[in-house]
Parts: C-alpha cells; structure tokens; sequence
C-alpha cells in the first residue's frame, strides 16, 4: 500500500530553503510542495507563493486553506516572530522552535546564561546594555576580544577585534550608531577563541538528540580567511576534524546539557539545535547557537542524506525521535557560494546570470538558488548570495574539482566567490597521513 502524501511548505527564499526543498521532493510521502517566498530555483520544484516569511498571519492562513501536513522553517526570523506558537495554536503541524526556544538565537545573552546555567564550555563573557560600562570592560580584559550585537543582524553581527580601540569602536557603532539596528540594544562582549571553527547541527523533539552530518562553513568574504565576516561563502562536509571522539564529547558536553537545559526552562524545544563551535586543543567551546539548518552548511549536509528528510522532520514535530538512525553517504560534498560583487555591503540586483542550462544535467552536484528571480526566461540576481554550487565525490579532491568546474560554467556580471572552500579537509587529510 502506497504511504498517505503529505502537502508540505516550505517558509524562506534562499540556499537553505532550495536544498529543502529538493530533499523533501525526493520523498515517497511528500505530495505538492509550496514555497514561500521561494526563488526562481525553487520554482522548478515547488509552486512559489507571494508571502513574505515573515508575515505569520499570512502564512497560516495559507497553511489552513491548503491543508499544509507539515511546514518546514527556513530562516530565523519568523521563528523569533512565533510563527511555530500560530500555527500550533490552530492545529497546524510545524517543524521548527517556538518563539520562547527561539531565543537561543535571537539574544546572544540569553544563549550565553543558558550555557553558563548548564556548565556548557563556552568563552568568558559580558552583557552590557551600557556602552560606556561595556568600553570599560575591553580596557579591562583587553584584546584580542569579540564584540557581539545581542540580537539578530544577519550572521553579521559579530566583530573580532585585535585591538581595545577596535572593540570600543565597535561597541560605538553598535550600540550608539546602531548600525544593526534594534539588535544592538545590548551587547555581548566576549573572549577571543583560537583555533579551527565547527559547524555542529542536530535535531531534536525536546527530549531526543539525534545529531546531523558534521560541516564547517567559510566565513569571511575572501581568501585565506581575509576580509569581512558574512552570512558563509562555502560549506563543506563531513568535517575534518569530527573525530567519532570528538563528536561524542560535543554530544555530551554541549548538545545534551543544552536540550536538558531548556527543557528545565519548561522552553519545548522542536527544531534545529545548530552550534557554531571552536575546537581549541581538542576541546570545543561554543561561539553561538542557532535555532534553524545552517545556510551554507543545509547546502552541503543535504545532498549527503540518504534517510528520508521528511520522516525525520515528522518523527521530531511528533516527539518521536528515540531511535531513529539516520543513513549519510560516505563520500564528501562542498558548496561554493556565489556572490554578488560588493557582498556582504551594498550590491546590486537584477544581473543576468548565464550558464545554468549547462548545468540542468549535471551529475557531479546541485546549484541551489539563494538570491535568485525569473524575468520571463531569464534569471536574475537577486540577493547578496546568489547561488550554491554543491559539488559531491568520494573525496574531497573530487567534490572541489566537481564544485569548481561548475562554478567556471556561470558568469553574472561582478560575480564573486573564493576560491579555497574545502581546502582545509584535503590539509587535515594530508597531516593525517
């Protein structure tokens, strides 16, 4: 007997919301796909609908006439909006935190009590909503140190500073100049972590913990690490440096402690849990927490999914996670984004992207769409991140070169991307052996 298909939806228009939605057309029990706002990649798979993901009023009213068996949330916004609380409120079935656990996100303070509650390892740290008493704390600490906007800014709200007037200029920019707006009411102003960035996200159904693929993202704009921070450049997975050891302490140590602690908050937590980590000799410590799929990173771990995704999203929205064992192809995948020029400042939109059709047969990989439009048959720019470009092989040296033949096949005018993502594996490799 064929299994009961499931309409879902999809809220978001980017990256993440493309490899979503791509996985979840994969299913044998998922039935149309609605995506809103969706992009003019997501409209191959899935009908686009013109609401904002972040008009929850909107959202659910649609969820209702359609009889939406599962949405699935893509960014954080509408989560710290409630859009989970609306749409349980009206019987709707949703994969993603309420607004209360949505703050792991949405206040970098709240996350950092959360952790210090729990002796979950973390940077040392402090809350300032004064900046004159937060300038005071950099001349005490000293640098290197990190300045935090307390809320959401994008993924780009986080300034490391080598030097006290650094910091006590970031703070003015932040907190006086409010170059992030509301979210920089309040501060987080904390130590300076060294060594090698991880990605960890799991999933969990408020009393389960089942953890994904490992991956690690490409901050910085450029090269080497260089230029400002943005919201990723490239992903690639599995990581480096996520030892089955390594993995277990994370589990132990951070992701564990993490669900119990909210749930002693009597916070449901239903969702994502993703920590962005530093591995400092061997140990993690946590840099922040996120409450929705990574973006890059969703890009890169999704096409390495061999489990249906959408009995893993229900089995967490119902609270029956315990025992699930997900499936991961062995080989590796890395995704390069493709930028628009002057990312992550200001860029321009509606360029004419080239060179997709080469790619509508290609086996080595997906282009998902981010900032994407249609203009009749055209595609356009539209976005600071334009597309990910998934490249997938039995090593790491295969997905690069898969990755990078592709890019070389699209052309915008002013495009940007790096052109080192996935290197740090074929170094760790090589040190290995």
């Amino acid at each position: 007997m064929a299994p009961e298909r499931k309409d879902v939806l999809v809220v978001g228009g980017g990256g993440r919301e493309h490899a979503l939605v791509w996985k979840l057309a994969q299913s044998p029990r998922v039935g149309k796909i609605y995506c809103a706002p969706g992009n003019a990649g997501i409209g191959e798979l899935a009908e686009c609908v013109p609401l904002a993901a972040d008009d929850v009023k909107g959202l659910t009213r649609f969820a209702l006439e359609r009889k939406i068996g599962l949405t699935v949330v893509g960014p954080e916004l509408p989560l710290t909006l409630g859009i989970v609380d609306e749409f349980e409120l009206n019987g709707l079935k949703i994969f993603g935190p309420t607004s209360a656990a949505a703050q792991l996100e949405a206040s970098k303070a709240f996350a950092k009590e959360l952790l210090r509650q729990n002796n979950v390892p973390t940077a040392y740290f402090g809350v300032f909503t004064d900046p004159d008493e937060a300038s005071t704390y950099v001349r005490e600490v000293g640098a290197p140190i990190v300045v935090k906007a307390d809320g959401l800014a994008a993924g780009k709200g986080v300034v490391i500073c080598k030097r006290e007037a650094e910091a006590i200029e970031a703070i003015d920019e932040i907190m006086r100049a409010r170059c992030f707006g509301d979210a920089g009411r309040r501060v987080v102003v904390e130590e300076f972590l060294e060594g090698e960035e991880l990605s960890f996200m799991a999933v969990t159904d408020g009393s389960c913990v089942v953890p994904l693929a490992t991956s690690q993202d490409h901050k910085r704009a450029f090269d080497a690490d260089q230029g400002p921070n943005t919201g990723g450049m490239g992903a690639y997975s599995p990581a480096a440096i996520a030892s089955p050891e390594l993995t277990a302490r994370i589990m132990d140590e951070i992701m564990l402690p993490v669900a119990q602690g909210l749930k002693k908050k009597k916070i449901k937590y239903k969702g994502v849990l993703y920590a962005g980590l530093m591995i400092c000799e061997g140990r993690p410590k946590v840099l922040e927490f996120n409450v929705r799929f990574g973006d890059p990173e969703c890009q890169a771990i999704l096409p390495r999914l061999r489990s249906d995704l959408f009995d893993l999203l229900e089995a967490t929205v119902e609270e029956r996670l315990a025992g699930c064992a997900l499936q991961w192809d062995s080989g590796a995948s890395v995704c390069v984004i493709l930028a628009s020029e002057g990312y992550p400042g200001d860029y321009a939109r509606g360029r004419v992207i080239s060179g997709l059709e080469d790619l509508a047969e290609w086996k080595g990989g997906v282009v998902f769409h981010a900032g994407t439009k249609k203009d009749g048959d055209r595609v356009l720019t539209n976005g600071g991140r334009v597309l990910g470009v998934t490249g997938i092989g039995r090593s790491f040296r295969e997905a690069i070169e898969e990755a990078y033949r592709a890019v070389g096949l699209v052309k915008f005018k002013g495009m940007h991307f790096r052109t080192d993502i996935g290197q740090r594996a074929i170094s760790a490799s090589a040190e290995r052996e």
